[in-house]
């Protein structure tokens, strides 16, 4: 790999795309933080509707400036064919020991899509992976110290939820990056809740995301749904394997009552 980096956080996604729908905002409030974040996609994209592999990486390099990652790659797996196998697995363990990332984001294992099980598969064992010492991997061995699990819609099981009110309209406007995708959208701002002179995408580049939704209302409802939960404007939902410990409950945010 090129320039190699060492982050706090990579995001492992399926898909140019799915990284900054599920957990853009968290990305977003990571680098704001000064902390070095990452996304490597697994599929070019290239087998979607609409748009090809050349239109999904210049859409993935804007968003990445938006975002202010400091790394993104792409591991050229064949896009709706990412199977769940070592060599696979090999792929993405390599990039983990060449970035060295304390949290890593996975998709959850709840899924519609084949290729976004298999990404959440495939990124825990590489993770495991990266770090044994005789694995055919170059660099030394190490593992991430965390990992979590994005919400991508159908999950409940959400383990914590984290506020992005300051963030969500840059979230929007980093989704608005894929036109080929999700249609133009002349000024993103105005997904976040008015309706006055906004343009919808066009009917067919509605239907790529889900049949008769369009993304940016989808993002804003769901979004202000997590948040209300929480007693704040906008929140995306994460969910982790492990307990949590808390060191002092009468610190822990939001009210019970």
């Amino acid at each position: 790999m090129v320039n190699a980096v060492h982050l706090d956080v990579l995001a492992v996604a399926a898909h140019p795309d799915d990284a900054e729908i599920t957990c853009g905002g968290l990305l977003i409030k990571m680098a704001g933080r000064g902390r070095l974040t990452g996304i490597l996609d697994l599929t070019e994209g290239e087998m979607g509707t609409h748009g090809d592999e050349n239109d999904r990486a210049s859409e993935a390099a804007k968003a990445s400036e938006v975002l202010g990652l400091a790394f993104r790659q792409n591991a050229s797996i064949p896009d709706s064919a990412v199977e769940y196998n070592y060599e696979n697995k090999l792929k993405i363990a390599q990039v983990i020991r060449d970035t060295r990332p304390e949290l890593v984001l996975l998709p959850h294992w709840m899924q519609r899509h084949p290729d976004h099980l298999a990404a959440s598969r495939l990124g825990y064992d590489a993770c495991f992976l990266a770090g044994l010492q005789k694995v055919r991997l170059a660099g030394e061995p190490f593992r991430p110290r965390k990992i979590i699990y994005v919400s991508y819609f159908r999950n409940l099981d959400y383990s914590f939820l984290v506020d992005i009110s300051d963030e969500f309209e840059r979230k929007i406007e980093v989704v608005a990056a894929y036109v080929s995708q999700f249609g133009s959208w002349p000024d993103p701002a105005q997904a976040v809740g008015s309706s006055q002179g906004r343009r919808d995408p066009e009917p067919d580049t509605r239907d790529v995301f889900h049949p008769g939704v369009n993304i940016f209302e989808f993002m804003h409802t769901r979004a202000r749904q997590l948040g209300q939960l929480a007693g704040v404007r906008y929140a995306e939902a994460y969910t982790i394997k492990e307990h949590m410990l808390i060191d002092d409950p009468q610190k822990m945010p939001v009210r019970s009552i």
